[in-house]
């Protein structure tokens, strides 16, 4: 078994499998470790929020958690305002072990690098008037590097197909999610994660589309995330996406509150695969 950069592969008679991984998630809404459904978050109604889930520990005690459990690559994602504090903590928890999302711009991502983040997401900040802006992902490139960038694809499905998604996940961009624009963009960043935004926080099964469609492209590593109710979903996301897409785990795990799946019977299942 090898590890090339964030790419998880064994090799096989000389040919280079890439193997699937858990990867565990750290949420933070007002200062609070949540678990909510990501299409109710709203820039100025919280009337709406559907939270699942709200935790009495520290993010750190989370980060610490997978440390000791051997799970780098997960992420960290401030949902609004009033999550700095939040994210410095769950970040001390794992120095250089965690992604840090929300929020992030070509003038905070290196402090956020400098506080311990291994790889900083971006999303909205990388769009203008619903197209990729390549200035801006450009200046973001420089500050964090290539090597250190994950872009967020998160997307809904409208019309003809998936479509990236912005501003909290309520407003729809222009760039529909394909072949041709996965292989574009992968070459400058580390990382995609997707959320499948219409089933997040659902719990009601995994969007088997979606992940067909990320599974046709994987020259860099891609996480998904959303709807996962059950080990039956981890299992259909490994043979669907033929072992090439790495995947979340959020409001069904037992740490969080869900009954759908156990916490430990996850990080065998990616031992398990990655075995």
């Amino acid at each position: 078994m090898q590890s090339i950069g964030a790419l998880h592969v064994k090799i096989l008679s000389g040919l280079c499998v890439v193997i699937m991984r858990f990867r565990p998630c750290i949420d933070l809404h007002d200062g609070k470790v949540k678990q909510i459904v990501g299409s109710t978050l709203q820039d100025r109604n919280n009337s709406s929020l559907h939270t699942n889930f709200s935790s009495e520990y520290p993010p750190s005690h989370y980060a610490r958690m997978y440390m000791r459990d051997n799970l780098p690559g997960g992420h960290v994602i401030m949902l609004g305002p009033g999550n700095r504090e939040a994210a410095e903590n769950a970040l001390s928890g794992w120095p250089g072990g965690l992604q840090l999302g929300g929020g992030i711009t070509a003038e905070n991502a290196g402090y956020w690098l400098e506080k311990g983040a291994s790889h900083v997401i971006v999303t909205s900040y990388v769009f203008h008037d619903g197209h990729i802006d390549d200035s801006r992902l450009e200046r973001l490139r420089k500050v964090a590097g290539k090597k250190r960038l994950v872009l967020d694809l998160s997307c809904r499905f409208r019309n003809d197909g998936y479509y990236v998604v912005t501003d909290r996940w309520q407003k729809f961009t222009k760039l529909k999610i394909s072949r041709t624009i996965l292989a574009e963009l992968a070459a400058s960043c580390d990382e995609f994660l997707v959320h499948a935004v219409d089933v997040e926080g659902k719990c009601m099964g995994v969007d088997k589309l979606l992940i067909e469609l990320l599974a046709t492209e994987t020259t860099i590593p891609i996480t998904y995330a959303g709807g996962v109710g059950s080990m039956e979903d981890l299992e259909l996301i490994h043979r669907v996406g033929h072992g090439r897409i790495d995947a979340t785990v959020g409001s069904a795990l037992d740490i969080f509150g869900g009954t759908g799946c156990h916490y430990a019977d996850v990080v065998a299942f990616h031992r398990q695969v990655a075995s």
